[in-house]
């Protein structure tokens, strides 16, 4: 003690569960409406303040909206409220502009259709007030910039005596004893125009003038195209601010944002005899602060991380993260569930989420022994791996999303559900909503098993979240309603995710 009262805290448990309420929804269907196959929603994604949303569909649209329940953009004292204050505010967005980002092609070469949905969104740096985002659908990716632009109008012809203007062009009054007036230039006037008596004092040439009024004008910068054989199912920017990667079944490229007719190969997985081709890159994402690094999933289950100052070519991976395959487990689903279909690196880059059809896995990219946590998502339907596997739901690919502290993780489910989970050590936080305006449809809480010691360092908690397939109130689980995107507000405890055509908005 050394003469002095030392004071032991208690070490701080895990955080509360959240309470999820209903914020907004856009696009909500009546009852019995039939919704149309290019309003359904397929990309959702954040900018880095949280303040813009951005929504692209199959019909190759996307929209934007803009968070309006607080104006501050002094980034400085917004961080220090944050910091002393939690924020209370209910989190409203409301519908800004949309565009046309893609049309449908045809490459006549392949005599293949491309189809103009959306893929992927993702949000650049802003300028001068301007806002900065790519899209991308199958083969073609698009920078595309969204500008307040001030109205211009045409000033009319002042025909009106009293008021003179001096715009330095003063035309000579006409002689009202003329049987037939002239206009100023020389020209005859047209049935409906009449001269005021006395004729015009003076003339305003149309000019072009400025307006108070504002529009949103959104311009295609650069187009960057023909870089990619097989479907693009990826697109992720560089913390440089600079460049930015593509990635398809077989290959990652690498762009500049300023130069849109050349790309760098970094990743090439085609084999020679395309027969021996084992694994496809399903998913890949740059590290959020360190420029060199990204990471990449296989439909293997498997997620390699790359530094790209190994090599031009970075065939040969800095790390591989996979979990070893339980003995006796495999059967012919195996492969296929295994596929990864989304991962997302958290905000300090520490950790890595991944989501296969079953699971959702936590993994740290200092340990390549295996995840840090696994939580299960679709336990229920293992029993009916054979009929999703006939209606090829089997091959519904679910994305992820980690909140801003880290401290949770999220994703979609089948009947339009989807499942937050606690992270943080020692939760047991599992909670299951409805993407619709009353979304507590379970909160259970379940115990999560004893942790399973794979070595001295790894934790794995398994979480049983369903254990039936039927849901809180004895349907079955409706398998052609199924929330495959959604997204977590970088900063605060609020996700947007999407129902067909239905944009809905929670915060806790």
């Amino acid at each position: 003690m050394n003469g002095g009262d030392e004071v032991v805290t208690a070490p701080a448990g895990p955080p509360q569960p959240l309470d999820w309420k209903f914020s907004q929804v856009f696009g909500e269907r009546t009852a019995g409406e039939e919704v149309q196959e290019v309003d359904i929603i397929s990309a959702i994604e954040f900018d880095k303040t949280g303040d813009h949303l951005a929504t692209g569909d199959r019909g190759g649209r996307v929209v934007l909206f803009e968070r309006t329940d607080t104006k501050d953009h002094d980034a400085l004292r917004r961080d220090l409220e944050r910091m002393d204050h939690p924020i209370n505010r209910h989190p409203e967005f409301r519908y800004k502009t949309e565009f046309q980002s893609h049309e449908p092609e045809f490459d006549y070469l392949k005599s293949l259709e491309i189809e103009e949905k959306i893929n992927k969104i993702r949000w650049c740096q802003t300028a001068n007030g301007a806002l900065f985002l790519l899209s991308t659908n199958d083969k073609t990716i698009k920078f595309w910039k969204v500008q307040e632009k001030k109205v211009k109008k045409i000033s009319e012809m002042n025909l009106d005596p009293p008021k003179a203007v001096g715009n330095g062009c003063v035309a000579s009054s006409s002689n009202s004893n003329s049987p037939t007036p002239g206009l100023a230039n020389g020209g005859s006037p047209d049935n409906d125009f009449s001269f005021p008596p006395g004729g015009l004092p003076s003339l305003r040439l149309p000019v072009v003038v400025t307006s108070q009024e504002t529009n949103l004008v959104a311009r295609c910068r650069r187009v960057y195209a023909h870089a990619h054989d097989y479907h693009i199912n990826s697109i992720s920017n560089n913390s440089d601010g600079e460049t930015f990667i593509s990635a398809d079944d077989l290959r990652i490229n690498l762009w500049n944002l300023e130069i849109s007719n050349q790309s760098f190969n970094i990743v090439d997985v085609k084999p020679a005899n395309m027969e021996d081709l084992t694994e496809v890159i399903t998913s890949a994402e740059f590290h959020p602060t360190h420029c060199n690094m990204l990471a990449y999933s296989s439909s293997k289950g498997s997620i390699r991380l790359i530094d790209l100052r190994q090599s031009a070519l970075c065939d040969s991976h800095a790390k591989l993260f996979e979990e070893p395959e339980a003995p006796g487990s495999r059967s012919f689903f195996t492969e296929i569930i295994a596929s990864i279909s989304d991962i997302k690196f958290a905000k300090d880059g520490r950790y890595m989420l991944s989501r296969d059809y079953m699971t959702l896995k936590l993994w740290d990219i200092n340990m390549d022994s295996g995840p840090v946590s696994t939580f299960q998502v679709h336990e229920y339907l293992r029993p009916k791996l054979c009929d999703l596997y006939e209606n090829d739901s089997i091959f519904d690919k679910f994305e992820c999303c980690l909140s801003g502290d880290g401290l949770r993780v999220a994703t979609g489910s089948y009947s339009n559900l989807f499942r937050v989970f606690g992270c943080a050590p020692g939760s047991t936080e599992a909670t299951t909503l409805e993407a619709s305006k009353n979304p507590v449809r379970r909160q259970v809480q379940m115990p999560s098993r004893p942790s399973r010691s794979l070595s001295s360092i790894t934790r794995v908690v398994r979480r049983e979240a369903e254990t039936s397939g039927v849901d809180a109130n004895g349907n079955s689980f409706d398998f052609t309603t199924k929330l495959l995107h959604l997204a977590w507000h970088p900063t605060e405890n609020s996700i947007a995710c999407a129902a067909a055509n239905s944009l809905y908005m929670y915060y806790a």
